[in-house]
């Protein structure tokens, strides 16, 4: 699903009305229609709608909803929080022709409560049609307040094009905004629909076509939004004669003292994922534990000087291991020694195969990221959650919160590489600066080793020989839809690592052989 900032929908608005002769009373007309529609498939034909509608065009819209639904049969009234003489353009002329019996004009804080809270509280369904998509300021007055009223009074709510008081391209709440049950937008999807905390507040997204050209759509710049349909024509069935040979040979370099669950969860998740062979490199100390805790994975020791973490010293050995293999993953629990720091680097500097970089790796390059200018691998994805891309960047986590998408595609294109910036709706850039969402996972995630089990699925994604921004794409979507597997199964609370692990099989089963939809011929 494609999805665009607000800026870049109000162009699209634009374009369609001057340059394609649409009038904007259709555009609005077929707005009002579609949540119309929404409404009577979700509440039924007949019941009672409050409207609540601003000055502009997103109250414009729901003076269609409320004439459609007074003329399918509903009891409707509308409020509208401002002077009569406030509302111009397309809305007023959608305003004269609503009767004038269903109109409250309310423009003052304080009036709703008074006269209206018996009626508001009594509906089958708020309209929620007060502020758009091009809100930027902090929701005050009566705006406010009406927002509060929606939300205390426990009601459904239909949302027209987002909830008021969510910012329609960073999905931050702005002050104050409506809990939607239903949100319709139009044309495509916004950026604050999906980012959190927008998508909280969105729940349910229906995103109706109201007449902008489809070539506008196109064209228009955005960005995907990973899904099961985005996601499952990209997976490959396997070939009934398929070997172990035609599924990658990993490398994972992780693990030190204290960390061995790191390395191991990185490892067994890169099997799970696919991988015909995978090799687990780990400090000769440790070598014994994580044999116990491998058993499809092979493992080879490195040397360590009986400390419990790899060095510098260790690169000769490391050099062999390469030749052979297709993907490297490094990082998991590999310590954050001086001497492990180095490695790393050497690492990056001097390796060439594909590879993921994730935890200890992404702080050894923090120490110096001009590193990555000197990189060998054209294909290196880093996986930072907002904690080490701050450090990577020398900034604050609220700094890389507050335009996560921004932060993900400015460092991608820096330094060449793949940008995996974890959180709930992950991010993922290229090299050129384009971005993906991800749609998939839960707040169950939130949990020790979820990095650890990402890791190990990007990497054999790439041994698997998948596109690496494929890998990137696929291996964040399966991610999430297997602990949301998990959490249909047993919830989200108390999911672990493992338990996502031990999901991967189903959730690859469950996406490749989804039943496939098919076409009918309209009736």
């Amino acid at each position: 699903m494609k999805v665009v900032t607000a800026h870049t929908m109000q162009d699209m608005d634009k374009q369609a009305i001057e340059e394609f002769g649409i009038p904007g009373l259709d555009l609005m007309e077929n707005a009002g229609k579609s949540c119309t529609d929404a409404i009577v498939e979700a509440f039924g034909t007949s019941g009672s709608a409050v409207v609540i509608a601003g000055k502009g065009n997103n109250g414009g819209d729901g003076y269609v909803i409320a004439r459609l639904l007074r003329q399918a049969g509903w009891d409707v009234h509308v409020f509208i929080l401002a002077e009569h003489g406030q509302i111009s353009g397309d809305a007023a002329t959608n305003l004269t022709r609503l009767a004038r019996q269903d109109i409250t004009f309310c423009p003052d804080a304080g009036q709703l409560p008074a006269l209206h809270m018996d009626t508001i509280n009594r509906a089958d369904v708020i309209v929620d049609a007060m502020l758009g998509t091009g809100l930027r300021s902090d929701v005050a007055g009566v705006y406010r307040e009406a927002i509060e009223i929606v939300n205390a009074s426990g009601r459904p709510v239909l949302a027209v094009d987002i909830p008021s008081g969510i910012h329609g391209t960073t999905g931050r709440m702005l002050g104050v905004a409506v809990r939607a049950s239903i949100t319709v937008t139009f044309a495509c999807a916004k950026l604050g629909h999906v980012l959190y905390p927008g998508a909280e507040h969105t729940s349910k997204l229906i995103v109706a076509d109201i007449g902008i050209p489809p070539h506008l759509m196109e064209a228009a710049p955005g960005y995907d939004l990973l899904n099961d349909d985005f996601i499952r024509p990209m997976l490959r069935r396997r070939d009934r004669q398929a070997h172990k040979g035609q599924f990658g040979h990993c490398l994972v370099i992780a693990g030190s003292t204290g960390k061995t669950g790191a390395a191991a969860l990185s490892a067994n998740c890169a099997m799970r994922a696919g991988s015909g062979l995978v090799t687990l490199a780990v400090a000769e100390s440790l070598h014994a534990i994580l044999e116990a805790k491998t058993t499809e994975v092979m493992t080879v020791p490195l040397p360590d000087s009986n400390s419990g973490y790899v060095t510098s010293s260790a690169y000769p050995a490391i050099e062999k291991l390469v030749a052979g293999k297709d993907a490297l993953a490094l990082g998991p629990g590999l310590g954050r020694q001086p001497g492990t720091t180095a490695l790393v680097q050497t690492i990056v500097e001097n390796v060439s195969l594909p590879m993921v970089i994730d935890a200890d790796g992404l702080n050894a390059l923090a120490e110096d990221i001009t590193i990555l200018r000197r990189k060998k691998s054209a294909n290196i994805i880093l996986t930072p959650h907002p904690g080490e891309m701050a450090r990577l960047l020398g900034t604050s986590i609220p700094d890389v919160e507050a335009v996560r998408i921004s932060v993900a595609q400015e460092f991608a294109r820096n330094f060449g590489v793949y940008l995996v910036l974890k959180g709930a709706r992950t991010i993922v850039a290229s090299p050129e600066g384009i971005a993906a969402i991800n749609g998939s996972g839960n707040p169950g995630m939130a949990s020790g080793g979820m990095g650890d089990v990402l890791t190990g699925i990007i990497v054999s994604l790439l041994g698997q020989h998948y596109s690496t921004w494929d890998a990137c794409r696929i291996g964040v979507y399966i991610h999430g839809y297997a602990a949301n597997l998990v959490a249909d199964e047993k919830g989200e609370i108390g999911m672990n690592a493992s338990d996502v692990q031990e999901m991967l099989p189903y959730a690859y089963n469950k996406l490749i052989n989804a039943p496939r939809r098919t076409w009918r011929r309209p009736a």
